[in-house]
């Protein structure tokens, strides 16, 4: 029976070599070195594997002396290593040199002391392609100081850490230098996004322009990149065959894939333009040039001078290259594995050409890595799968709202105070195919907000857009109510701060996912300044301005506002006034025809014709606009609910020919 010590075990490639060594009939046990905090982390790592019983923690720091491990804990374990593997690294090329330094030179040192104190049988080293650091040329595995320049912490780090195993005399060694590992070939699972990975913004963002479009541009260069399921089977096939003391094992690709190869692999995945080279010498040229600026770049960048912090925010935000990784995206080495080769031969394993395994690369980075996914939608069903939470979804807009999104193939997530309605509004949208969750609340109660948005957030892994229509409209000319100023707070509370509340609470939530957007279901009555709504308009012209203001705080994290200056709705909320049933009005159908394509086009704002037409000769005459809107508010009666209980008869009655007319002609326009 095995028994073996990793280092490294929470790691991409170290986590995955301990499932792969548990899975082997001799394997014994299998002793991790993990930090006190990271032991959760593990866990995690390694769920679902069979046989985690054979796992043994070894609790200590890369970092520290004797990797922090107790004399005693030594003693315990000395004479039962019989494979060493050091996999633990700082792969952040990042990262500053004291940082890198010592977790990949003192670390490798302290896992060799500890690894010779324990008799451990063989110690496999991994290392890396970047011992070879600037050389030009061929670098086979029994190269390694051949005079070659290391411009980075990390790549000095990697040659040190080598350099230590090869000095010392106590152990047995083998040393593995893979290559830029990627993703599984399989499945695409990657757990960091970097090396080829840069380009994926950018090639997801061209996938936007027709794929048929030809790209000419220059061959910069190649790279060489291997998939991570390879450098595990390679690995655990390689520690259990017999070589000679200091083998060196090239986990590479047989032939170096040029950038624009990987390039056009990746386009084929996201339905980008393909790049057509330009010829040998016009890309030598364009090679050196960059190579040159690349380099400049990086030495300007790389002081604490304030000009010097802005260019690699500069850089990285043209780019999504970090300034320190930018001159390293080319190889000038070609990495000979024949040896490698030869070892493997019986195993059965050959690296896959990238071009086979691109697309799940992609397709995982898409739907797990990129930071920017939730901005994609399918092509032609903008709304398919969106989580929509609409409020006031138990009638009117909301409830026609909640039946147009749910047939655009979206989740509505029903928000209102009537149970019994969200009920039967959830249950003709299943009816109907669809799939709805009802969430009752009270928005003028903050706690209630809080706990509703609370559980729709832990019960939904993410939430993109939010449609603020419950309000509360009062037609009353402020002189009628002057010893109401409920009246005031009432419509504040509903039209105003609930959807306050609402956009604060899933605010962080949707800068988190580099997405959102938010549909205010406000007033035409903002344009036309119509009289009698002083509540009611001050309520939604509040709500609004907020909307415009945070909206241009929130726009470069991809979270938007639309704000609807709906026109005059036929809905509950304006039966109490008696003159508007003789108001052509739109339905509530058609108003959630205008909140759907708010949702779609995500527009600044939705108006319809005469509301701007108003506001404009407002803006352009605004005495003679004060008297208009005085006219027409003596031409218009009062409600019947505003008025004194002698006077509500009159109030229904005294609308004349004039009053009807302008009705008529100006439709949506309530007076």
């Amino acid at each position: 029976m095995t028994t073996y010590f990793v280092t490294g075990a929470t790691g991409f490639i170290g986590s995955r070599l301990v499932r792969s060594l548990l899975t082997r009939p001799d394997c014994d046990t299998v002793y991790v070195l993990v930090r006190e905090a990271s032991r959760a982390r593990l866990r995690s790592a390694l769920e679902g594997v069979p046989a985690q019983d054979r796992v043994t923690e070894v609790i200590g720091d890369l970092t520290e002396p004797n990797l922090g491990i107790s004399a005693a804990r030594t003693k315990q374990l000395s004479g039962r290593i019989d494979h060493f593997i050091h996999s633990g690294a700082s792969y952040d090329m990042t990262a500053g040199e004291q940082e890198t330094h010592a977790a990949n030179v003192l670390g490798t040192r302290y896992a060799l002391d500890f690894a010779t104190a324990t008799g451990a049988g063989v110690f496999h080293h991994v290392s890396s392609i970047a011992v070879a650091g600037d050389h030009k040329g061929r670098f086979s595995e029994q190269d390694f100081d051949l005079g070659q320049r290391h411009t980075s912490p990390y790549h000095r780090t990697k040659f040190g850490a080598e350099l230590a195993v090869r000095e010392q005399t106590a152990l047995d060694y083998r040393v593995y230098r893979p290559a830029a590992v990627v993703g599984d070939s399989a499945t695409g699972e990657m757990d960091k996004a970097d090396g080829p990975y840069y380009f994926l913004p950018i090639i997801a963002g061209m996938a936007r322009l027709p794929q048929a479009l030809p790209i000419i541009a220059p061959n910069l260069g190649a790279t060489n990149v291997v998939p991570v399921d390879y450098v595990v089977n390679a690995m655990e096939h390689l520690i259990h065959q017999p070589a000679d003391r200091g083998t060196v094992y090239h986990l590479v690709s047989p032939r170096p894939q040029q950038i624009n190869e990987i390039y056009n692999a990746f386009a084929r995945a996201a339905g980008a333009p393909q790049i057509y080279s330009t010829p040998k010498w016009i890309s030598a040229a364009a090679a050196g040039l960059a190579d040159a600026a690349t380099g400049q770049l990086a030495k300007l960048g790389a002081g604490r001078g304030p000009i010097g912090v802005r260019l690699s925010d500069l850089v990285h935000g043209l780019t999504g290259v970090p300034l320190e990784v930018l001159p390293y995206m080319t190889l000038p080495t070609v990495f000979t594995s024949a040896s490698t080769r030869r070892a493997l031969a019986d195993s059965g394993l050959k690296v896959p050409s990238f071009d086979s395994y691109a697309e799940v690369l992609y397709q995982f980075w898409a739907q797990k890595m990129d930071d920017y996914r939730a901005r994609r939608s399918a092509k032609g069903r903008p709304l398919a799968g969106r989580k929509v939470v609409i409020t006031g979804a138990s009638s009117g807009i909301g409830r026609a709202t909640a039946l147009a999104v749910a047939a655009q193939d979206a989740v509505p997530l029903l928000v209102a105070r009537r149970v019994e309605e969200l009920e039967t509004l959830r249950a003709e949208i299943e009816k109907q195919g669809g799939t709805a969750y009802i969430y009752p609340c009270d928005l003028t109660d903050g706690e209630a907000v809080q706990a509703t948005t609370k559980q729709m957030l832990l019960e939904h892994d993410g939430i993109d857009m939010l449609v603020n229509n419950a309000g509360r409209s009062i037609r009353r000319s402020a002189l009628l109510a002057s010893d109401r100023m409920h009246d005031y707070e009432r419509t504040m509370a509903i039209n105003y701060f609930g959807p306050v509340r609402l956009v604060l609470a899933l605010l962080p939530h949707m800068t988190e996912r580099h997405f959102g957007h938010i549909v205010n279901v406000t007033t035409a009555g903002l344009q036309t300044r119509t009289p009698r709504f002083s509540a009611y308009l001050a309520s939604k012209a509040a709500l609004d301005m907020f909307a415009e203001v945070v909206g241009t705080e929130t726009l470069s994290e991809g979270v938007t506002f639309t704000n609807i200056r709906m026109p005059l709705v036929r809905t509950d909320m304006i039966a109490p006034t008696g003159i508007y049933k003789r108001f052509p009005a739109l339905s509530s159908e058609e108003a959630a025809d205008l909140v759907i394509e708010a949702l779609v086009k995500r527009p600044t704002e939705v108006n319809r014709f005469w509301p701007t037409v108003a506001a404009t000769a407002y803006s352009m005459t605004p005495q003679p606009g004060r008297f208009v809107l005085n006219a027409l508010y003596r031409l218009f009666p009062e409600s019947k609910a505003a008025l004194a209980e002698g006077d509500k008869q009159r109030a229904q009655t005294e609308m004349g020919v004039l009053a009807t007319t302008i009705a008529k002609a100006f439709r949506g326009v309530y007076w």
